[in-house]
C-alpha cells in the first residue's frame, strides 16, 4: 500500500491501523470504571496527573458515599478529600469535584450537560474532559486531546500544533465524527504502549511505515 503523503492521509490510515490494533467502542477502550455519565466526568476529574488504575482503585467508595450529583455538592470537604487524597492534588479536586456537581445541580436540574458551549463553564472542566465524557457516555463526537495525542499527532505529522484545543481542531476534520472518541483512546493506548515519549518503540509499531519520526526520535535536533 502507497505511503500517505497528507496529515488527512495519515490520519486514515492511523484510524484503521490502530483499530485492528484495538478493537472496540469508545465506552471499551475506556480505562476508567464508571456506569453514567455523572461517574465519567467525577473519574476524569481526578485522573488529573494520575493513573487510570489509581483512580479505579478510588471511584469505588467515592460513588458509594456520593452516588448522585446532589449528595457530592453537599459534601463535606475534610471527608472528599480524605476520599481522594491518593489520587493527588486531591484539595483542587475536592474543590472542582464539588463546584462540578453544584453547578449540574443548580443549573443544570441535576444532569450531566451534552453541549460544549454548557460543558466549558463547569468548574474544573475543560474541552478534554469534556470530550471524554460526550464521546464515551454520551454518544456525541469528541476527541479529547491529551499528552499522548498531543505527541503522537506532532510525530505522525498530523499538525504542527502545541495547543491541546488547537490540536482538537486540527484533527477533527481528518476524523470522521462518529469515531473521533475512539481514535483519542486507540492513540492514547498506543502513546501509552508503544510511542513513549523518551523511547518510543518504532521497531513493533504498526505505524512506523509511513510516520515521519520513525528512528528519529532521540536523534540531534529531533523534538
Amino acid at each position: 500500500m502507497a505511503r500517505p503523503r497528507t496529515p488527512a492521509g495519515r490520519a486514515r490510515r492511523t484510524l484503521e491501523l490502530l483499530t485492528e490494533e484495538y478493537p472496540g467502542t469508545a465506552r471499551e477502550l475506556c480505562e476508567l470504571r464508571h456506569t453514567n455519565d455523572f461517574e465519567l466526568l467525577a473519574a476524569t476529574i481526578l485522573s488529573a496527573q494520575c493513573t487510570d488504575e489509581r483512580v479505579n482503585q478510588v471511584t469505588p467508595h467515592l460513588f458509594a458515599r456520593y452516588p448522585m450529583p446532589e449528595d457530592l455538592a453537599q459534601a463535606e470537604p475534610s471527608e472528599l478529600e480524605e476520599i481522594i487524597r491518593s489520587t493527588g492534588f486531591y484539595r483542587n479536586k475536592a474543590k472542582s469535584l464539588i463546584g462540578m456537581a453544584t453547578a449540574i445541580v443548580d443549573r443544570f436540574d441535576g444532569r450531566v450537560p451534552t453541549a460544549m458551549a454548557d460543558w466549558v463553564t463547569v468548574p474544573g472542566v475543560g474541552r478534554k474532559t469534556a470530550n471524554v465524557v460526550r464521546s464515551v457516555a454520551q454518544g456525541l463526537p469528541g476527541l479529547p486531546v491529551d499528552t499522548h495525542v498531543l505527541r503522537l499527532s506532532r510525530r505522525l505529522g498530523l499538525t504542527t500544533e502545541t495547543d491541546p484545543v488547537k490540536v482538537e481542531l486540527a484533527l477533527n476534520p481528518m476524523v470522521p465524527a462518529k469515531d473521533r472518541g475512539a481514535f483519542s483512546l486507540r492513540m492514547i493506548l498506543h502513546g501509552r504502549r508503544v510511542c513513549g515519549a523518551r523511547r518510543p518503540a518504532c521497531d513493533r509499531c504498526v505505524l512506523a511505515d509511513f510516520c515521519p519520526s520513525a528512528g528519529r526520535v532521540g536523534s540531534p535536533g529531533f523534538e
